[in-house]
């Protein structure tokens, strides 16, 4: 953001220039967007000259009480807005020129001493270009579409108010509103402000029933503009304590996600109703611009967090003698493992990860996925630096969670269905393997490295750091697992890792809460999808989900390995390497997400396009905002896919899969 002067902000906004500015220190405008719609927060400012605030008779918290702070805040992820950043006291912006300056004001005096005709002449003057600004923005809008809408928003204290009936969260006034015209538009507004949800409050709506909407700025823009709406809407102030200013971040944070969710619609409504050109979507009233502070968060987080993966740091170092020692003994031995040391200061870590700007961040949702990467780091760093302690395992459950009774209930039912496939020999080795994957990224053209090594618990992984595909040594496969493993490996995790290398934002790269079950989820769903899924595959997974619940449980590694081996037949060699995978660092639960995973991919697979999912490390939460940053612009869509999205793709069916697959989940 940068300052203008009047004349040259008039000036661009008459070219249709894009601008985010301060205009002689009282006013913040921004136009990202051309659009039809533009908010208002002409009550939001709190600022006093020196020279006012020392003649004010009222403190700050006394302005406050009465001013409607951080209304800015709730119109920011929107394409125009224009906030007031001097208090109301010291010119009221609704109210006409004779009457904004206040001498007393809800029953206080507001003034030491009378003001001197220069201050009240600079007052007056500000007065008046808020509404050259305002009348510039909205003559463009009405040049370029015909109709403007403009949301002006307000709050108010409810706490004082004497009433039978609890005063509703929304009000919009609609005294000067023509409504035989805009009728629609204002009832489409009324319920849809009805349905913003708010944590532990109920919310409701009402039209004229504690303001009226008599304010100078829906005045003004009748009398100038026959085809605007002006929707003068006030918020109770159940996002803060009243009384002493102190703000309910929470609370907050779901009235800036309910507003911008429902000016979207009730914009897309008006723009259906009274605009010659309709605007397909939503998405499509925003900027595709990407905001300047998010860029710049990106790359702090990114310099700061890259390079942190979890499985470099997890995987055992001496894996193989381990294994070695725990045969020779007859599996009567706890494993000893060693693992890599953490580069990393994790209080300076944590320090400069709360230190990120994120709150310059005007859009709530981006903010929000923004946020929630920061507090996923801030765990994964405690995850880390106690791989091998015994707090290893608390904060393993912190950052990926345990088995539910549902998760249990579904590997049971996996585990106890009855073979229905012939068996195949593993005659794949690791050299074969390569071959294989070689051949594969032929085909989906893509550049990466594939290496063999023994430092790896799983079959094969992606280093998506290094962009390799590493193979485990001992591994040894039939042709449906070999196939199952490149779809997994190569067509879900590769794809994203490439796919994130195209994003001009990092936090794909980093990655989303919750990526780790998504990926899997993705992973197996391709296994399933390309027909390459099969009873013992899903059987593995599901006997991780029961060994990462024993080992919750408190039963030791030997037990472990023995129930796998006796109670669910499963092989010495593919027993202790599982046993392995949930019992490294000191309890990882992890392997229980694959199972979950699928059932969400397959569910989220069920009702709609995944394609926004492999724009890189992402999440199924956050399916909704990519999809949004796709419409707009600021993330490109996928390169990469997975064979089962491709069109030109058959997929197999399998009638028992499909029940197994359906029927647990």
């Amino acid at each position: 953001m940068y300052k203008l002067t009047e004349s040259a902000c008039l000036k661009a906004i008459k070219k249709g220039e894009l601008l985010h500015a301060q205009i002689e220190d009282a006013f913040e405008i921004k136009i990202e967007d051309y659009g039809f719609f533009v908010c208002t927060a002409i009550h939001d400012g709190h600022q006093l000259s020196d020279e006012l605030a020392a003649n004010c008779a009222l403190s700050s918290d006394e302005r406050l009480y009465e001013e409607d702070p951080y209304t800015g805040e709730m119109i920011a992820s929107m394409p125009i807005t224009l906030i007031a950043l001097d208090s109301r006291y010291e010119y009221d912006l609704n109210r006409p020129p004779e009457t904004c300056i206040y001498n007393e004001a809800w029953g206080k005096l507001v003034w030491t001493k009378p003001l001197s005709k220069e201050q009240r002449q600079t007052s007056l003057a500000k007065h008046a270009l808020f509404y050259r600004l305002l009348s510039a923005i909205i003559k463009k809008v009405e040049a370029l579409h015909g109709n403007c809408l403009v949301y002006d928003l307000h709050s108010y204290n409810y706490v004082r108010m004497a009433s039978e009936q609890t005063p509703p969260t929304f009000n919009i006034g609609t005294e000067q509103l023509d409504s035989e015209r805009w009728q629609r538009v204002i009832t489409h507004w009324h319920k849809t402000l009805a349905m913003v949800n708010l944590p532990n409050i109920q919310t409701r709506s009402a039209i004229n029933e504690v303001f009226f909407g008599k304010g100078y700025l829906a005045t003004v823009v009748k009398q100038k503009f026959k085809n605007t709406l002006v929707l003068p809407t006030e918020v109770k102030k159940v996002f803060m304590n009243e009384a002493s200013g102190e703000v309910y971040p929470l609370v907050l944070d779901h009235l800036k996600e309910g507003l911008k969710e429902v000016i979207l619609s009730n914009a897309l409504y008006f723009s259906k109703q009274h605009k010659p050109k309709v605007r397909s979507n939503k998405t499509k009233l925003l900027s595709s611009k990407i905001d300047p502070a998010v860029l710049k968060l990106d790359k702090k987080l990114y310099q700061l967090a890259t390079g942190i993966e979890t499985l470099s740091y997890i995987n055992p170092k001496n894996l193989v003698g381990e294994k070695k020692q725990f045969f020779a003994k007859n599996y009567n031995y706890t494993p000893e493992f060693t693992y890599r040391q953490l580069e990393i200061d994790p209080f300076e870590f944590r320090e400069k990860l709360y230190r990120l700007p994120q709150n310059d961040i005007a859009d709530i949702s981006i903010q929000q996925m923004y946020r929630d990467v920061i507090d996923s780091y801030a765990t994964k760093i405690d995850l880390l630096t106690t791989i091998g302690t015994d707090k290893f395992l608390y904060n393993s459950l912190r950052y990926y969670g345990e088995p539910s009774d549902e998760d249990i209930q579904m590997a049971n039912f996996l585990l106890f269905a009855k073979p229905y496939e012939e068996h195949q020999e593993r005659n794949i080795d690791a050299k074969a393997a390569k071959q294989h994957f070689l051949e594969a990224l032929k085909v989906y053209n893509i550049q990466c490295k594939v290496e063999i090594t023994d430092k790896i618990i799983a079959s094969a992984m992606v280093d998506n750091g290094k962009k390799v595909i590493l193979i485990n040594k001992s591994m040894r496969m039939n042709q449906v697992e070999i196939d199952a493993l490149i779809h997994h490996e190569l067509g879900v995790h590769m794809v994203t890792t490439v796919n994130s290398d195209l994003q001009q934002l990092k936090i794909f790269k980093l990655g989303l809460p919750g990526n780790t079950y998504t990926q899997e989820g993705l992973a197996i769903l391709a296994e399933y999808m390309t027909g390459n899924m099969n009873l013992p595959r899903l059987q593995t997974l599901a006997m991780r989900v029961i060994a990462v619940k024993m080992m919750v449980n408190n039963h030791d590694f030997s037990h472990t390995f023995n129930t796998l081996v006796n109670d669910y037949n499963s092989h010495v060699d593919d027993a202790f390497r599982l046993t392995a995978r949930v019992y490294r660092g000191g309890g990882f639960t992890k392997d229980f997400l694959y199972l979950r995973g699928v059932k969400d991919a397959l569910k989220a697979y069920d009702q709609g396009s995944l394609e926004g999912l492999y724009v890189g490390k992402t999440g199924f939460s956050y399916l909704k905002i990519i999809n949004e940053m796709m419409a707009r612009g600021m993330v490109a869509k996928p390169t990469y896919l997975p064979m089962y999205l491709k069109k030109e793709m058959q997929i197999k069916q399998n009638p028992i899969l499909d029940y197994l697959m359906y029927s647990a989940h």
